[in-house]
């Protein structure tokens, strides 16, 4: 009984996750709509008992045109969201090579039973034809009551490997075979236009003479698709077998050439069992993201400054550390504790200890997004790739690291940081209103304090003389330009 109490919940939970809420609206609403055309027709009648012909006429009337907004409206609608979605879902066969073939011979099985009259041919069709129907019906029983998930990895970097793993779940107690795992049947695109407000010149601006009339006036424009995302994978993915009320597992090899998002928003299942005449495919709702970091991959510029910066970073210098830096003659105002009794005894001189201590500047990565237009994709790839790789390189040295750039907040943490990186995109043209408001709010260097104990490392797109001068002293700056 317990297991049936929360089994209970959790399959309603699941068939109100699959509820088209639009679809129900528009369905209560014209259940709605035709109770009160039946409500009117009933009036209609009372008041044509009651002799009353003009409140026969409104209430009829009434009927009719609440009858009629329902049909244009509800009914259409629904057909579009439910009808037809389920019509496309079951109707969803490809034609294989071998079914190609399997046909084109039983259309010329047909035309000799045309040309003879031989009855055994037309049984020998009609078996054919049976068979691409028996092949279409049990492939559309394969796939039915089969459950998707997806396991990817959490954190993800440009151009490197990775393993995720597909789920196959069986809910039903007939097996499964020959099932594959596939990209969903994707709809072709429609260009989709609409009516936006413009404005009336004439003469045209393109004819150079000066405007006479303007008044306000209405365009039928096309409108821009949207950009998509790429998704999550593409390849496809083979279950044999897969018995009743078990689930299976398959292994999902992932690379991501380029950083950003990729977006899942359901996967396809498909079989061609059990001729391979056909291949049913049923789409099934499953979404998914995962955020590529740029590569971290050491680049040629970063190894050749690398080592320079680790020196900078690593500085060790005279003071009180806890590291012997040497032993030398006593100096007045050396204090007593730092004797050195037993090199005094042997040189017969007054020997102190010297210690180091380490640099406590910390360090800052500055990334200093530039406006569109300034780079090419190419040089801005490998800008953000640089402060990713650099990044991730001190913060696997245990260094002390913060970051800046222009609309990053938060904590100073390494995944945030890729985060941004992973997403970020030329700053809107200075030009522009929003480009110059933009710019006046977020200038990376300006919101910079001076001096502080942090070393910088400045990726950037300025020319070397829009440099702050006060950051020259404490900064390695790489020009992404060059």
């Amino acid at each position: 009984m317990n297991g049936q109490s929360i089994s209970l919940p959790r399959q309603a939970l699941a068939l109100l996750r699959g509820v088209d809420r639009g679809a129900w609206v528009r369905f209560f609403v014209g259940i709605f709509g035709l109770a009160l055309a039946f409500a009117s027709a009933l009036l209609s009648t009372a008041s044509r008992e009651a002799g009353d012909e003009v409140a026969t006429a409104v209430f009829a009337s009434s009927a009719l045109l609440l009858a009629g907004v329902v049909a244009f409206t509800t009914v259409p609608y629904l057909a579009r969201r439910v009808v037809a979605r389920t019509v496309r879902d079951a109707l969803n066969y490809d034609l294989t090579r071998e079914g190609i073939a399997y046909l084109a011979l039983t259309l010329l099985i047909s035309v000799a039973a045309l040309n003879t009259g031989n009855n055994l041919l037309f049984i020998v069709v009609a078996a054919m034809l049976a068979a691409v129907l028996v092949s279409g019906v049990v492939s559309a029983i394969m796939i039915n009551g089969l459950e998707v998930e997806l396991h990817l990895p959490h954190h993800v970097f440009a151009g490197q490997s990775y393993s995720g793993a597909v789920l196959l779940r069986n809910r039903r107690w007939l097996p499964a075979f020959s099932i594959s795992v596939v990209r969903p049947v994707e709809k072709a695109e429609r260009a989709q236009w609409r009516w936006q407000r413009s404005q009336f010149v004439y003469p045209p601006a393109r004819s150079g003479k000066k405007p006479i009339v303007r008044w306000p006036d209405l365009a039928y424009v096309k409108v821009a698709s949207p950009v998509k995302v790429p998704p999550v994978f593409e390849q496809s993915v083979y279950f044999p077998y897969v018995p009743g009320h078990e689930r299976q597992s398959a292994e999902l090899s992932l690379r991501f050439a380029r950083r950003g998002l990729y977006a899942q928003s359901g996967v396809g299942v498909a079989t061609r069992f059990p001729f391979s005449f056909l291949k049913k495919t049923r789409t099934i709702s499953l979404e998914r993201e995962v955020l590529v970091y740029p590569s971290v991959e050491a680049t040629d510029a970063m190894l050749e400054v690398l080592p320079m910066i680790s020196g900078e970073m690593e500085t060790h210098q005279r003071g009180r550390g806890a590291d012997l830096y040497r032993i030398r003659d006593y100096e007045p105002g050396d204090s007593a504790r730092h004797v050195d009794w037993k090199a005094t005894a042997r040189s017969g001189e007054l020997k102190v200890r010297e210690f180091t201590r380490e640099d406590e500047r910390r360090l800052r990565i500055i990334f200093d997004n530039p406006p569109v237009g300034v780079l090419d994709e190419p040089h801005y790839e490998r800008a953000v790739a640089l402060a990713a790789s650099i990044a991730w390189h001190f913060s696997e040295e245990n260094t002390e690291l913060s970051f800046s750039a222009p609309g990053l907040t938060g904590e100073p943490d390494i995944y945030a940081f890729l985060e941004y990186l992973a997403l970020v995109h030329p700053a809107p043209a200075a030009d522009s209103v929003a480009g110059t408001a933009a710019a006046r709010r977020d200038d990376v260097l300006d919101r910079l304090a001076p001096g502080g104990n942090h070393y910088h490392i400045l990726i950037t797109a300025r020319r070397r003389g829009e440099i702050p001068g006060s950051l020259w002293q404490s900064s390695y700056v790489f020009f992404a330009h060059e």
